[in-house]
């Protein structure tokens, strides 16, 4: 009996050490072989796991204070993961005792105002989390930029930001938090930027910078392209779609050059 696979390869299947997305995946007959469905229904259960994982607040915290970065615990008036997913305008909005504290650590406002949530992925905020939010404090230092305390938010989603940063009286706002896993991506950040925060402001009046993480978009680029995008509004006094990305980005020392395998 001749030595063969019931497998098929697919001729593109080189391709694959250039991306993580699933491509040349070969095949069985009509069906997927088997090693490609298992790896399918392992990044499934990664996914999964990466929604509902909670966030180490204490963990996050103690590497934040190892750089001397001051912080305040808060939580949305989402009471769990549960109702964080069934209602999503629960995570927009500070539970009561948070927005007490939020207002005693007010003061005179500050230049910028930096959020930390769990999003829909504590797994990318535990692992990404903390070494962006120091590179933006240093970026906001050399700027001259008055940085008012980090608040690490649990059950948080995006818009939890705009009574964030109105209540500690901000001009500028950003948050980071996980984005929705991907089956190759679990531990993808994102970042939301928006000035002059307020409750009431809507997804067009934000700026966005997402798949932070080394596989994607280095910390060193995020943090540059945020820099653009908070000179240009500080000069021109707004944010989100009439604030466009046009950030030249260096070939930064450390980071890998991306070539185009189409182009060779």
């Amino acid at each position: 009996m001749p030595d063969r696979t019931p497998a098929i390869e697919n001729p593109w299947q080189h391709l694959r050490q250039l991306t993580p997305a699933r491509i040349a995946l070969g095949r069985a007959g009509v069906s997927l072989p088997t090693d490609a469905q298992l790896d399918f229904q392992f990044a499934h259960a990664q996914a999964r796991d990466a929604v509902h994982l909670p966030l180490d607040c204490e963990a996050l915290a103690a590497e934040l204070e190892k750089h001397d970065l001051s912080h305040l615990h808060l939580r949305s008036a989402a009471s769990d993961r549960q109702i964080y997913l069934q209602r999503p305008d629960l995570g927009r909005r500070l539970d009561d005792a948070s927005a007490a504290t939020l207002d005693e650590h007010a003061g005179e406002g500050c230049d910028l105002a930096l959020v930390i949530a769990d999003g829909l992925s504590a797994l990318a905020v535990q692992r990404h989390a903390a070494p962006m939010a120091l590179k933006i404090a240093e970026q906001a230092r050399a700027e001259g930029w008055s940085l008012g305390p980090i608040t690490l938010v649990e059950q948080g989603r995006v818009a939890i930001a705009d009574e964030i940063g109105q209540r500690l009286k901000a001009r500028m706002v950003v948050i980071l938090l996980g984005e929705r896993p991907g089956l190759s991506s679990p531990d993808s950040l994102g970042l939301y930027f928006t000035w002059a925060p307020e409750v009431g402001r809507h997804d067009a009046q934000r700026n966005c910078i997402s798949n932070i993480r080394p596989e994607g978009l280095s910390y060193n680029l995020a943090a540059h392209r945020l820099l653009y995008l908070m000179r240009e509004a500080s000069r021109r006094q707004l944010s989100g779609v009439q604030l466009k990305d046009e950030a030249e980005v260096p070939a930064l020392e450390g980071e890998p050059r991306a070539g185009n395998f189409l182009l060779g």
